[in-house]
């Protein structure tokens, strides 16, 4: 049974699950869309073309379909923010609207997006991932799968972070990060400190690639090697797992350069 409290504000227009539960002094938005299951917790405020999904966590004072406060916004234009299932949304947290009509901003299903994290207009955050405390995406950010950012972290516009790998608190990311690997503030530059071994152990991924995916970074990283050479020696040197052939098409394919 859905349940909204006397003091919550819900528009007309507003489209709403089965056993949603909007809490005290919350809004929600005449273009939005929450899914079964999910709550929205006291004084949060849920506006724009917003559709979130199924059984999601809306903590109290999070602040989801926002302007964006990108200056080419122009009025009039029509952008969007998307949550999957399962999501939740910790306190204070913002999720802007895209600048441009038609843009989207968007947090996959299973994701933890914690306290005080902002995702600005273009972020595209895909499954399983988590933002701890106070992580900051800029315009654009690209977040892959399993990803994790260590809290207070802070993304460049326009950078992704691969699958699986795990930037630690404090560091500015600057460039692209790859995915599968560990990284850390070393001197005041994110560094890519070798496979995120303890992470992908837990997921289950095999003794061997996780092998080949520290040769890879020996290539890459310390065998003096310039990025060009390293590439060529991890396709015909390691052992060529998809998560190898993931591993350089990411290089090959960044636009911003890797960290």
């Amino acid at each position: 049974m859905t349940r909204i409290h006397p003091t919550a504000i819900v528009e007309d227009g507003a489209s709403l699950g089965a056993d949603v539960e909007i809490g005290p002094y919350a809004h929600i938005g005449q273009n939005v869309k929450l899914g079964d299951g999910t709550t929205v917790g006291q004084g949060a405020m849920v506006d724009g073309h917003t559709s979130i999904g199924e059984k999601c966590q809306i903590f109290p004072y999070a602040l989801i379909g926002m302007k964006t406060q990108d200056l080419k916004y122009k009025a009039g234009s029509t952008s969007y923010v998307e949550i999957g299932d399962r999501t939740v949304i910790r306190e204070f947290a913002t999720v802007h609207l895209g600048t441009a009509d038609g843009e989207r901003t968007v947090i996959g299903s299973d994701c933890l997006f914690m306290a005080y994290c902002h995702a600005a207009h273009g972020v595209i955050l895909g499954d399983h991932v988590i933002c701890s405390n106070s992580v900051q995406l800029a315009g654009d950010v690209h977040v892959q799968d399993w990803a994790i950012i260590g809290g207070c972290a802070a993304s460049h516009q326009f950078c992704t972070v691969g699958r699986h790998a795990m930037v630690g608190g404090m560091s500015k990311i600057r460039q692209d990060f790859p995915p599968y690997m560990l990284g850390d503030m070393v001197e005041g530059s994110l560094k890519v400190i070798g496979p995120n071994v303890v992470g992908l152990t837990r997921r289950g991924f095999k003794r061997e690639v996780i092998q080949a995916l520290k040769e890879a970074h020996r290539f890459l990283y310390r065998d003096g090697l310039n990025r060009s050479q390293a590439l060529d020696r991890v396709e015909n040197d390691v052992e060529p797992y998809d998560e190898i052939k993931e591993l350089v098409s990411f290089y090959r394919d960044s636009q911003r350069g890797v960290a």
